[in-house]
């Protein structure tokens, strides 16, 4: 039999246990906390692992915030391809995200973590201000963002999020060109045609499975070229690829 501990240690033990902290207390009990970002091109599954991160958070009694802007759906949720959704706030240029945290504390909420959805549309100051969350409120910060723009430039939230980011991750689940090649750059797709020019931010959703025929242009239904998103390799961005070049009866099809 184990011999039982003497009075005096029993209660050295008892005082120690007093001040471990509970799930996701790190406001009394200050511990290390992180700002990791996760990006990829279009249709790698952030938004998926985002709201896998939250469950998983949930699981163990911790509170966090789901924050997006510009989400596909047009709606304040973070929404992913394969049917998961869930509410979130939407963020905009000039929202400052401490005090939408301090805000919920003064409330008396718990907020132990942020899922930050669509991360390539922070401002700077943004990006800084979830670094300050991380390092003086002990709030961890898991953010999900595109890599780079139309242009193949980085995004100015997720160019910062490189510089501030504790870890940095890229996506593991692989994007293909329609080629077969690995998809590495997002292309802006406008009446069927690849464009490198234009306004940094337009929302749209990623090209369809089914490419309409080359020779039919893509129109909007209200009369305007239609704007979507297509995942290419480099070779085939830079020649505006979009599809294998149609061929003719004993035509050999080269790529």
């Amino acid at each position: 039999m184990t011999p039982t501990p003497p009075a005096g240690q029993l209660a050295a033990l008892d005082a120690s246990l007093d001040v471990v902290p509970a799930a996701g207390d790190r406001r009394r009990h200050p511990a290390p906390a992180h700002l990791v970002f996760f990006h990829g091109p279009m249709d790698c599954g952030k938004s998926t692992l985002a709201l896998q991160v939250d469950h998983n958070q949930s699981r163990q009694g911790r509170h966090g915030l789901l924050l997006t802007q510009g989400d596909r759906s047009g709606t304040p949720q973070i929404s992913s391809r394969v049917g998961l959704q869930r509410a979130a706030i939407e963020l905009h240029a000039d929202t400052d995200v401490r005090l939408l945290v301090r805000d919920r504390w003064a409330a008396g909420q718990r907020v132990d973590y942020l899922i930050v959805d669509e991360a390539q549309f922070l401002t700077g100051a943004q990006a800084e201000q979830l670094a300050e969350l991380v390092d003086e409120s002990h709030v961890d910060v898991y953010a999900f963002g595109l890599t780079t723009d139309f242009r193949t430039r980085l995004f100015p939230g997720t160019q910062r999020l490189f510089e501030l980011a504790d870890d940095v991750q890229r996506v593991q689940v692989e994007v293909l060109c329609w080629c077969g090649l690995p998809g590495l750059l997002n292309a802006r797709v406008v009446g069927g045609a690849v464009v490198r020019e234009g306004a940094t931010v337009v929302v749209a959703d990623t090209a369809p499975a089914s490419q309409p025929p080359a020779d039919v242009p893509e129109v909007a239904s209200g009369g305007d070229a239609a704007v979507r998103y297509q995942v290419l390799c480099r070779r085939h961005y830079y020649r505006g690829q979009l599809g294998p070049t149609p061929t003719v009866a004993g035509q050999l099809a080269l790529r």
